[in-house]
């Protein structure tokens, strides 16, 4: 018998994910790979044992020290993996609100000196105590909702100094709040003002200089670009992808957000791990996705958050064959903290099954942030990370708008309850 230092029994449950590719395309992003009447035990951080609890019972002892919990019934799931944030950031723009309620667009925001260039001046000006604050701050609470791994954007400095600054603080907040983050390099984010009457040089700067210092220190596993009119073009975008891939750094796209940009169909041609909100995305470049097995991360609060009548097009997405992963755009534009919330927008709006919603939201974002091999799944071996909700199937975290997990573990710790 292994002797371990947690056992979690009661467990009405369970939905492991452990079996199918990855990522889960089509029919398979509704397998979820339940146990009912499950236990689950944990040695150092991983799960050393999965299965019926009378099996579990029987394969495992408690150390000195350890602990049994009593699931009471509730269901068991894999800590959620936040495909897509941009959490690093100072200050708000909670005044902004009134303004998108009178009609003002996001670009027409942005060109008035507001939005993301308020948010580029307010992070410039912070210093790195600050920032590490406020964003440990969001992180607990994005935890306490049941996030264990999360990716984190650059892309509010836009200078090379900047953005480096950025990702040198990624790993410090992965200590300090106990959260797995995957840091992705986002200098194309936006050209800065000081560089709008000459674009071309900003992105020869990244290109020359940014990326490959950000591959010598590896301070990013992904390059990110948001290919978007009045951001970067097609063209632009697939040279900063390109340099990205040439150095060994993973590749992402923010496409077709706000109007079609060609954005998805780039992704497809280049390869990338990821394309990102799609808002606007034809069914020829769904099937492109499809073809070149791109993960579609999809925003569906994102939409909810700018009121825009558009929507997520998880439904289109599944149904053309194309893996869904989930993120919440936690942002000064869309201040979301909550998976569970972000998966009732799945099911609500974005029309995925809470099936698929969940297999988007674990296993499928895990690969779209590459964390396949230690997040998104409940199996031995991997890293002990898990939710528990009180309600009796995983399909009723998304049907229940709102609902909080009654405890979160990150490698077996116990680090939040309600």
């Amino acid at each position: 018998m292994t002797g371990v230092d947690l056992l979690v029994t009661g467990i009405g449950e369970l939905a492991t994910l452990r079996t199918g590719p990855i990522p889960r395309v089509g029919a398979a992003a509704s397998e979820l790979s339940r146990i009912d009447g499950a236990a689950l035990a944990v040695r150092d951080g991983v799960f050393a044992s999965v299965g019926p609890e009378r099996l579990v019972r029987r394969s495992v002892h408690l150390r000195r020290g350890g602990v049994e919990v009593d699931a009471g019934g509730g269901t068991v799931v894999p800590g959620f993996v936040d495909a897509h944030t941009h959490v690093l950031f100072a200050g708000d723009r909670s005044d902004e609100v009134e303004r998108k309620i009178r009609g003002a667009t996001y670009l027409e925001i942005a060109a008035a000196g507001g939005g993301l260039f308020r948010t580029v001046r307010l992070t410039r000006k912070a210093t790195a105590p600050a920032l590490l604050s406020e964003t440990s701050e969001r992180l607990a609470r994005m935890l306490r909702t049941g996030t264990t791994t999360a990716e984190v954007k650059s892309g509010y400095a836009l200078t090379h100094s900047g953005e480096l600054r950025l990702l040198e603080l990624i790993p410090k907040l992965a200590a300090s709040t106990g959260l797995d983050l995957v840091p992705t390099y986002l200098g194309a984010h936006a050209v800065p003002p000081e560089r709008a009457e000459n674009p071309d040089a900003y992105v020869e700067e990244m290109v020359r200089r940014t990326i490959p210092e950000v591959a010598r220190r590896t301070l990013a596993k992904f390059v990110d670009v948001f290919c978007e009119p009045g951001f970067f073009t097609p063209s632009q975008s697939e040279r900063i992808l390109r340099a990205a891939a040439a150095l060994g750094l993973g590749t992402k796209i923010h496409a077709d957000e706000f109007v079609y940009s060609g954005g998805a169909a780039l992704a497809a041609h280049l390869g990338t791990r990821s394309a990102e909100h799609l808002l606007t995305a034809p069914a020829d470049d769904r099937a492109k996705l499809a073809k070149a097995g791109v993960t579609a991360v999809l925003l569906p609060v994102t939409p909810f958050a700018s009121l825009s009548s558009l929507s997520s097009p998880g439904r289109e997405m599944v149904d053309a064959g194309v893996p869904v992963a989930l993120g919440s755009d936690l942002s000064p534009n869309s201040p979301v903290e909550s998976m569970p919330l972000v998966l009732a927008h799945a099911v609500y709006s974005a029309r995925l099954t809470p099936s698929e919603a969940l297999t988007a939201s674990t296993v499928n974002a895990a690969h779209a942030v590459g964390a396949d091999e230690r997040a998104g799944t409940i199996a031995a071996g991997r890293s002990a990370d898990f939710v528990l909700f009180d309600v009796p199937s995983a399909d009723r975290i998304a049907y229940r708008i709102g609902t909080v997990p009654v405890a979160v573990y990150r490698q077996g710790k116990h680090v939040s309850s309600a």
